[in-house]
């Protein structure tokens, strides 16, 4: 079985969503999902252990070259998710994407062309799209 494209996917959203119709609710559901993504994250560290957190500064001066910045650059992060905090992180990221894909139909926005034009800006503009 082959994934959706997110086009046929994001008509699926939209065949699916009844109860949370609205711009309002579909926006508090967004952020509420996008809520329960890091919660399930911040649960593989503090209950499950699976993943450890060390942040600390990244060191980064304004005479470092791109190039030695993005060696230099740690995720803070050790450990990798086990199977169950795994599921779980992928199942509240699949709520997040529906909702996603319910706002982009509520404002007439194809999600595939942004997508893609988030693909083109970084292609074109590479390590200076900080953001």
């Amino acid at each position: 079985m082959s994934a959706p494209t997110l086009q046929e996917f994001q008509q699926q959203v939209s065949e699916l969503l009844l109860r949370h119709r609205s711009l309002l609710d579909v926006m508090t559901k967004y952020s509420q999902s996008n809520a329960s993504v890091n919660r399930a994250v911040s649960k593989a560290i503090t209950e499950c252990g699976c993943i450890e957190l060390n942040a600390k500064q990244q060191g980064f001066s304004e005479e470092m070259e791109l190039d030695q910045a993005n060696r230099q650059s740690k995720s803070h992060m050790a450990g990798q998710l086990c199977e169950n905090c795994s599921d779980i992180v992928r199942s509240e990221m699949g709520k997040n994407l529906f909702y996603l894909s319910a706002y982009c139909n509520l404002l007439g926005i194809d999600l595939e062309e942004v997508v893609a034009k988030e693909s083109d800006k970084c292609n074109t503009l590479g390590w200076f799209n900080l953001t």
